[in-house]
């Protein structure tokens, strides 16, 4: 009997509480999300604004250092605020919110949803103090507001209740936290939709029978979706690395890293494409991708984009340049092997997805929340194939890996800090 109560009481204060939380967080993420799309539309029509990208940059550092975050680890500290205890500022709201709008303003290749994560577990955090909660408990709130602005950024409520979860410890699940994350993620999406903001969805409307023939496809796109991932994670990190040993001043290293987004900008304007595909989120691109029109370079350029506006500070995260990504190797692949360019990109978005974030589960769930659910065999395949073969690469530092992928041994490691050692 007393345990029933205990879970009566458990089910009561968390719902109320997430209910609170999706639909004030999701309100801010609902805004965030209107910043964002109101600086993607004007720089797309107006691309010159590329040319203010220096003077972001230093907007940005400015905004950095006036409110002492020279520190913030990005989506690294939220882990760390749930695995060790450690603090979120709530000046990391205010830091991320802006700095990722004026960001998208001047067409640096950066995403949103990794600052949405940001931003609602600052939040979360705030919530928890106002709610008196202790430590325990605010690790809840933490995880309950990221999957509150997740959902309201992006439109996905079913993977922003599972990621939070899920990416802390990898292949440890917070069950404590499903109650207050599926209501807050949910809550969070009304909001969103209510003011007018809609999933990023890319239906895949016709799926091949999955026979042997596409099991070896699926496997053999998998194997590539994990060969990129551990590209992409090298480049990223030991790149910012080099960067910031060879420009340690962050003003120099914003500008000059500006003055070459916008080079490399023209450089695709002029001699390439006549487009500025490769600045802002990927959703153009991506867009491409799946009418099989994106070139076969396109995953490789994006990727140096984004690397690049990362190394120079610009904020906003690199989840939404990660499905960019995947998408333009879905579709190179595809070409390659005449297959469906549709059916492949969204296989390499979802590949590429749990390459970087060693999430299976929150990947499955977004490839079905974006693409629908008829190519699910061909989704789990290249999941399953991805995950295992991309190792403890990644974008988060921070993540645990309590076991082993390959064998039934706990390791407790972090992923890689030096990726040209890595252990198994």
């Amino acid at each position: 009997m007393e345990a029933l109560q205990n879970n009566i009481r458990y089910f009561l204060k968390w719902t109320i509480y997430s209910i609170f939380t999706g639909l004030v967080i999701g309100s801010v993420g609902t805004f965030f999300r209107k910043g964002v799309d109101f600086a993607t539309v004007n720089r797309s029509m107006h691309p010159w604004l590329i040319l203010f990208a220096p003077l972001g940059a230093v907007f940005i550092v400015g905004l950095t250092k006036l409110l002492h975050e020279e520190k913030n680890g990005g989506t690294n500290t939220v882990i760390d605020s749930i695995t060790e205890g450690k603090h979120i500022t709530v000046r990391t709201a205010p830091l991320i919110f802006c700095a990722t709008i004026v960001s998208h303003m001047v067409g640096a290749s950066i995403g949103k949803e990794g600052a949405a994560l940001m931003v609602g577990g600052s939040l979360g955090e705030l919530s928890s103090k106002l709610f008196h909660f202790d430590e325990k408990d605010k690790k809840i709130a933490i995880m309950c507001g990221m999957s509150a602005c997740f959902a309201a950024v992006f439109g996905t409520p079913l993977a922003a209740t599972i990621f939070p979860m899920e990416m802390i410890s990898i292949g440890i699940m917070y069950y404590a936290a499903l109650i207050p994350c599926i209501f807050a993620a949910f809550f969070g999406a009304g909001v969103s939709e209510y003011f007018g903001n809609r999933g990023e969805i890319f239906p895949v409307h016709e799926v091949p029978v999955f026979d042997l023939r596409a099991t070896a496809s699926a496997v053999l796109c998998g194997m590539v979706c994990a060969a990129v991932a551990i590209l992409f994670s090298i480049v990223l990190y030991r790149g910012f690395r080099h960067a910031k040993k060879l420009v340690p001043n962050p003003w120099l290293r914003g500008m000059l890293g500006s003055l070459l987004l916008i080079v490399l900008s023209y450089l695709n304007y002029r001699f390439l494409s006549h487009e500025f595909e490769f600045n802002g989120g990927g959703f153009q691109l991506m867009e491409k991708a799946f009418v099989g029109e994106a070139p076969w370079y396109a995953f490789l350029f994006k990727l140096i984009f984004t690397c690049g506006c990362i190394w120079s500070g610009f904020k906003g995260g690199e989840i939404v340049p990660t499905l960019c990504i995947g998408a333009c190797v879905g579709c190179a692949f595809a070409k390659l092997l005449g297959l469906d360019p549709a059916l492949y990109a969204a296989c390499g978005v979802a590949g590429l997805f749990v390459g970087m974030t060693n999430c299976p589960f929150s990947s499955l769930f977004m490839a079905f929340e974006m693409f629908g659910y008829a190519g699910m065999p061909y989704y789990a395949m290249v999941i399953a194939v991805s995950f295992t073969l991309s190792g403890y690469y990644g974008l988060y530092t921070s993540q645990k890996f309590p076991y082993s992928k390959t064998r039934t041994t706990f390791i407790n490691r972090k992923g890689p800090r030096k990726f040209w050692e890595e252990k198994q």
